[in-house]
């Protein structure tokens, strides 16, 4: 009887010394979903199935790409993720829009992604065309820089941009995104490199951009094409973007 009760006193002292932890009780606790402010986490559960595994290389915009992350604000970034993106497959994640992210959360995500992928001075004092499309386009313009820029490397019928169905799933500020910031994961070049080698080098011009996103545009459903009104920019965040 006195060695189980001294047994019962060294097992005791052990755990009050923090040498080990009740059964049944984990060292860590389990945190609830909506606990979890981990970056990595939230990306893999919540972004990585369409944006890839390291934010690239999924069929969604590669949010590694540095000129993404320089072009788009803070504001922006939490209107997407807190609302979904008209005009394509990403849904609305934050609670308050019926998604399953608290404001905490989808905060941590664009903390975490500033922290990963942002990168100072990536455009080397070169000045990108605009974010957002606030300014109608030519389509008619937009299909002659199309054929000239554009058009070469997209003839595969893999790579067919003009093809409806796929314009069907990607939004005009998308489409805009792309061409701007490019995707260097899947080798598509920025706004700065479009067609180099070809009758002109030099870069896209914002109304190039216009245009080109117009003309798009045109081709799509007229249906869909109307849930893709010009946006207008976020407000200007700490990003100073």
């Amino acid at each position: 009887m006195r060695g189980m009760v001294l047994a019962f006193l060294a097992c005791c002292a052990a755990l009050l010394g923090g040498c080990g932890h009740a059964p049944g009780y984990p060292a860590n606790p389990i945190l609830r979903p909506s606990e979890v402010t981990d970056f990595a986490t939230l990306y893999r559960e919540n972004c990585a199935a369409c944006h890839g595994a390291n934010g690239q290389n999924g069929p969604a915009m590669d949010l590694a790409n540095p000129e993404y992350q320089a072009l788009v604000d803070d504001a922006t970034l939490r209107k997407w993720i807190s609302g979904g993106m008209p005009g394509t497959e990403m849904p609305a994640f934050a609670q308050s829009e019926g998604g399953m992210l608290t404001d905490a959360q989808v905060n941590a995500l664009i903390s975490g992604m500033r922290k990963e992928w942002l990168k100072p001075d990536v455009f080397d004092g070169a000045a990108p065309p605009p974010y957002a499309q606030t300014q109608s386009g030519d389509p008619h313009r937009g299909q002659i820089t199309y054929q000239s820029r554009c058009a070469r490397c997209h003839e595969p019928a893999s790579q067919q941009i003009t093809n409806t169905d796929y314009l069907a799933l990607v939004g005009n500020q998308a489409l805009r995104t792309m061409i701007v910031a490019g995707r260097p994961d899947i080798g598509q070049p920025d706004w700065g490199h479009l067609g180099q080698g070809g009758r002109t080098g030099a870069p896209l011009s914002a109304q190039d951009v216009d245009n080109v996103v117009a003309y798009l545009a045109s081709l799509r459903n007229p249906a869909q094409a109307a849930n893709d009104a010009p946006m207008r920019p976020a407000a200007t965040t700490s990003t100073g973007r």
